[in-house]
């Protein structure tokens, strides 16, 4: 699924035009990522948590020469499916 698909089910489901439903989906697209920039949790009740954890220090290989590369500690977004989301099969 893309976003388009998640634009047009939101067209299907409320009978709203395609350009506001389009704007209703990027307005929420990008205050999740602005929550998740300034750190914040997302919790989505009945689907899931978003959240920001950090990233530790490491150290991985170039594939073409093999030498050592140090990998910098930084920060990546972890999700955890809710219950319900959970018991889908």
């Amino acid at each position: 699924m893309i976003k388009l698909d998640i634009i047009n089910e939101v067209v299907t489901k409320t009978g709203i035009t395609k350009t506001k439903a389009e704007m209703a989906v990027e307005t929420v697209f990008e205050s999740m990522k602005k929550a998740l920039a300034n750190g914040d949790r997302i919790e989505l009740r009945g689907f899931g948590v978003f959240n920001v954890r950090p990233r530790k220090t490491g150290i991985g290989r170039n594939p073409r020469t093999g030498a050592e590369v140090s990998i910098p500690p930084g920060k990546a977004v972890r999700f955890k499916p809710g219950k319900e989301l959970q018991s889908i099969d």
